[in-house]
């Protein structure tokens, strides 16, 4: 008999090649722990903008001009009737206002304590504070705060607005030590805002959960395998070597990854549970068949040989197919998605890659002369009627997938596009809260930027006629998205018409052409610093800047194209370009992109597990059988969504691709088996009969494990994780009913093709 070339051959699993990958594979992870990997935890939810994308190009090039549109931490304080009369606390707050805008990142700070309202005498602009403070006369209120409600001051009048703008483009860490040192100069004076938002503050408290939720999740997960494996095989041994094996996999994964300079995202939360339900799935296929193979021959060693030579391609294609489900997010626009497929496929990769090298190994050291389990006949006596239901009720079957296919279909063409800013946290999270005081008292917490030019090179931003059409897109949106607190030229103007009239509040308005006329000496000699936040140097170019409330991208995108209808409708095109852009757009437009994502992910998952069926199985038909089954349990996870009441978004959408690079496996299995069984001269019958009863368990446990593994996943507060959860389970459920039943009867009219094929091999055998 032929020697098997070197340790490292696929086919060669002798005790001493064994012995050899497990040497190595530890020397391997000595290495990779003297490399010293240390995670990171990062979550930027820029991360999420659709790349190689015009409006985002366009977004760079207009934070170049006017800074970015979300650098800013909305504070906000109880303010009840008396609060106003109490100098010691206005002057408190003086004071706090005034440390707040010493701090190295802090760009301004703008709340009434800042506010001066501008008047125009014969000695051109002054201005007066809106709270004074005077050593002698103390700190004073010297205007109507009514004016400011809804802006900094809230729509009830019970609270006021801090708002903190900090320095453009500060990395997570700077940002994390800036919202610290604002916090410590809260408590330096003794005072705590109701409620908080803002960039800064929100990817500090993403991280810190998502640090949370990783160690939960890894946590129970390897409970879970544990306890799954004590149950299914009830022998130490077992346990052992499955689970060191594991965990090895695992730390090779996140190794690895943290090496190529992967951060733990906020998708990282579930990749603890990818990794080890995927491989604890592998580690019952093969101790069912060692077991197998022992029951058959008393020899350890030679058992161990024959399930590795028999399993390890299948294994390897399913672990492939897996990683291909992943990996193909990587060719998709959104970098949160690219690096989580490509961090999670190189991962399940090198999970196989932690098997292959230890588990014979540990096998031949720790397996020898243990007492072995016996597999249980009842198990298999069990899935006989499944046998008969396959061979009997084959058009029956056909009908009743067919059925629930199509009302699937139907349902889930019903579904909308719809995301939220933090729709991964639950609506009851306090970050959902903060957020939701704010849209509710001060007009919003979610950026809103429209970009202004000028047509005519001519003309200036600071012309009337251009003006007045700022002002129409002006009243526009306020109709549609009700009052807002609203930054552009514009606001240049009504300022300086307020400052005409002595600083009344109500004077706070566009003024007509007369009244601009007398402003516009004025307006010319304004310096540049006033200018910078809503013009360009030339004033060629401006923005309109407001918060809203975060209404959602199905919404939002309605009220974008009914804005873009009245722009082409009402607005001078020759004078004036209008275009939306920011970050809450950039957001929205990828959720909306959702389909293209999906598209992309699927259609490549598709074309590569395809190709790789068709070439083990050498039969295009085959290919597009297997892929059958597998398409099913997708199509009904659409009408899942669709009674669970489950919008598509980006989280939602990419979970097919990952569904069905994990549902396949089984089909592979079940495949494999069979072209075993036919490789032996069998029927297809059969084959198909000895394929569901022998392999039917090993599936049907698999199926199990990565149902209860990703289950584990909604109890996670991220709506990403939750839905993971729910939604791959559930379509695993599916595609285990379509493996051992719609599989086998798609199979059956293949019987002639089969038969011919199996003769021109014997023919080929006997020349």
């Amino acid at each position: 008999m032929k020697q098997q070339s070197g340790p490292f051959s696929i086919g060669n699993f002798g005790p001493s090649a064994n012995r050899t990958r497990l040497w190595f594979g530890f020397a391997l992870f000595l290495l990779l722990l003297a490399m010293r990997p240390s995670p990171v935890f990062d979550y930027d939810f820029e991360q999420f903008f659709p790349q190689q994308d015009e409006d985002l190009s366009f977004y760079t090039e207009y934070t170049k001009k006017f800074g970015s549109d979300n650098d800013y931490l909305l504070s906000a304080f109880a303010a009840d009737s008396g609060f106003w009369s109490e100098e010691q606390v206005l002057e408190r707050f003086f004071q706090l206002s005034d440390e707040l805008q010493e701090l190295q990142g802090v760009d301004s700070v703008i709340s009434v304590f800042s506010i001066q309202v501008p008047r125009i005498g014969v000695f051109g602009i002054s201005t007066r504070p809106l709270i004074s403070r005077d050593l002698e006369k103390g700190v004073n209120l010297q205007g109507d705060l009514e004016a400011y409600q809804g802006t900094l001051i809230s729509e009830k009048g019970d609270s006021f607005l801090m708002l903190i703008r900090n320095k453009p483009s500060l990395s997570k860490e700077a940002g994390d030590q800036l919202y610290a040192q604002i916090l410590a100069v809260f408590e330096r004076f003794e005072v705590e805002p109701i409620a908080v938002a803002g960039k800064i503050q929100t990817q500090g408290d993403f991280v810190s959960l998502m640090q949370q939720e990783f160690g939960l999740f890894l946590t129970l997960s390897i409970a879970l395998i544990i306890l799954l494996l004590v149950l299914i095989f009830r022998k130490f041994w077992i346990v052992i070597c499955s689970v060191t094996v594991i965990l090895m996999g695992m730390l090779f994964a996140f190794g690895v990854m943290v090496l190529m300079g992967q951060k733990l995202a906020l998708m990282s939360v579930m990749q603890p549970t990818i990794f080890l339900i995927v491989g604890l799935s592998a580690c019952i296929h093969l101790f069912t068949h060692l077991i197998h193979f022992l029951t058959l021959e008393n020899e350890f060693q030679l058992a161990i040989k024959n399930t590795f030579k028999e399993l390890i391609i299948p294994i390897w294609l399913t672990f492939l197919t897996t990683a291909l489900g992943f990996l193909s997010l990587y060719f998709t626009t959104v970098p949160a998605l690219k690096n989580f497929g490509l961090s999670t496929g190189i991962g399940v990769l090198l999970m196989f890659f932690a098997i292959y090298l230890f588990l014979p190994g540990l096998l031949s050291l720790l397996g020898a002369k243990r007492k072995i389990p016996t597999s249980s006949g009842k198990f298999f006596a069990s899935l006989r009627p499944v046998v008969s239901l396959v061979l009997q009720k084959r058009k029956a079957i056909l009908l009743v997938f067919f059925l629930i296919t199509a009302g699937s279909l139907f349902l889930g063409s019903q579904l909308k596009i719809n995301g939220f800013l933090l729709d991964n946290l639950p609506s009851d999270h306090p970050i959902q809260a903060d957020f939701q005081f704010f849209d509710q008292n001060y007009r919003g917490s979610n950026p809103l930027e429209i970009y202004l030019s000028v047509k005519d090179s001519s003309q200036s931003l600071l012309d009337y006629e251009l003006l007045a059409q700022v002002e129409k897109v002006e009243t526009y949106l306020e109709k549609q998205l009700g009052p807002l607190t609203i930054l552009s030229p514009n606001s240049l103007v009504k300022t300086l018409n307020q400052a005409q009239n002595q600083g009344d509040e109500k004077a706070y308005a566009f003024p007509s052409q007369g009244q601009y006329e007398r402003l516009k000496r004025i307006l010319s000699r304004l310096p540049e610093s006033d200018k910078k936040q809503v013009l360009g140097r030339d004033n060629k170019e401006g923005r309109i800047s407001a918060r809203t409330a975060d209404l959602g991208s199905y919404r939002m995108g309605k009220i974008r194209k009914e804005f873009e209808h009245f722009v082409r409708q009402e607005i001078d095109e020759e004078l004036l370009e209008v275009r939306w852009t920011g970050t809450s757009f950039l957001i929205d437009k990828g959720h909306e992109s959702v389909t293209q994502q999906m598209a992309r992910g699927l259609g490549l998952a598709f074309l590569l597990v395809g190709a790789i069926a068709g070439y083990l199985f050498r039969s295009w038909r085959i290919s597009v059988i297997l892929l059958l089954p597998n398409v099913v349990p997708l199509i009904w996870m659409l009408g899942l969504m669709y009674f669970l009441g489950v919008e598509f978004k980006l989280t939602t959408a990419i979970l097919f691709t990952v569904a069905f690079g994990i549902a396949v496996d089984d089909s592979i299995h079940f495949m494999s088996r069979l072209k075993m069984e036919l490789a032996k001269g069998k029927t297809l019958i059969y084959a198909i009969k000895r394929t569901l009863l022998e392999t039917g368990k090993a599936i049907i446990w698999t199926s199990l494990v990565l149902i209860l593994g990703f289950s584990m996943l909604i109890f996670s507060q991220f709506g990403v994780t939750f839905y993971t959860g729910l939604l791959i389970s559930s379509a695993l459920f599916f595609a285990l009913l379509a493996d051992l039943i719609l599989l086998p009867v798609l199979l059956l009219p293949m019987k002639t093709l089969i038969q011919q094929k199996q003769k021109k091999r014997s023919e080929a055998r006997q020349n």
